[in-house]
């Protein structure tokens, strides 16, 4: 591995890892997941469509690194993630809900990370 590939892998598995994580705390309804989720109003049906969403990204960002799929498959999967995570970041917004925006903040960030990454290096 060079140097340049050091930190694409990084943030990538970064950003993978903590979309499985929350996938997973959306698919089993976690009570911080239930409440913020009531609070910006968005329905408990979505929540598995979400966490499918999360994990298809990360699934894509792993496979378009390893290059068991094209780089593209990357690209889009880090694209896909930086609209779902810019959409949470409306939402919040919207709903006037400000005190836990930094989290749907950190994911769209490492999400826009490893679209920067992924572009660069291929």
């Amino acid at each position: 591995m060079t140097a340049p590939q050091i930190p694409l892998v990084v943030v990538t598995l970064l950003t993978a890892t903590i979309n499985v994580g929350i996938a997973v705390a959306d698919l089993t309804g976690a009570r911080f997941v239930l409440a913020n989720s009531a609070e910006v109003g968005i329905p408990r049906s979505w929540l598995p469509g979400l966490a499918t969403l999360k994990l298809a990204g990360a699934a894509g960002l792993l496979l378009g690194l390893f290059d068991v799929a094209p780089r593209p498959l990357g690209v889009a999967a880090a694209c896909g993630l930086v609209v779902l995570y810019l959409g949470a970041l409306i939402v919040h917004l919207r709903a006037h809900v400000l005190h836990n925006l930094a989290f749907p903040g950190f994911y769209f960030a490492t999400a826009v990370a490893s679209l920067a990454l992924t572009v660069s290096s291929g």
